[in-house]
């Protein structure tokens, strides 16, 4: 565990952690990870590791704001948030 985080550091990185003893949480964070990697990493090629940050970055944004979710009776997340606040 110290290597990866060590690792991670090193990329400029932060870890977050869910809360402990919440499988719930676990299952959400897998499933947004599954469908980034299914929707956009796995279809492109990367020229640099700057150059995919910029591109998932992109990516997320448009999954944020744009894209809307069948979950959220079609809304952005952003949308749903917004109604929620």
């Amino acid at each position: 565990m110290r290597n990866f985080t060590v690792l991670v550091r090193s990329y400029g990185l932060r870890q977050e952690f869910i809360t402990p003893h919440s499988p719930e949480q676990n299952g959400l964070v897998d499933r947004g990870i599954r469908t980034l990697k299914e929707q956009y990493v796995h279809r492109h090629r990367f020229e640099s590791l700057q150059h995919a940050s910029r591109l998932i970055g992109d990516w997320i944004h448009f999954y944020n704001h744009r894209r809307p979710h069948q979950a959220l009776n079609i809304r952005t997340p952003a949308q749903a948030y917004a109604l929620a606040a």
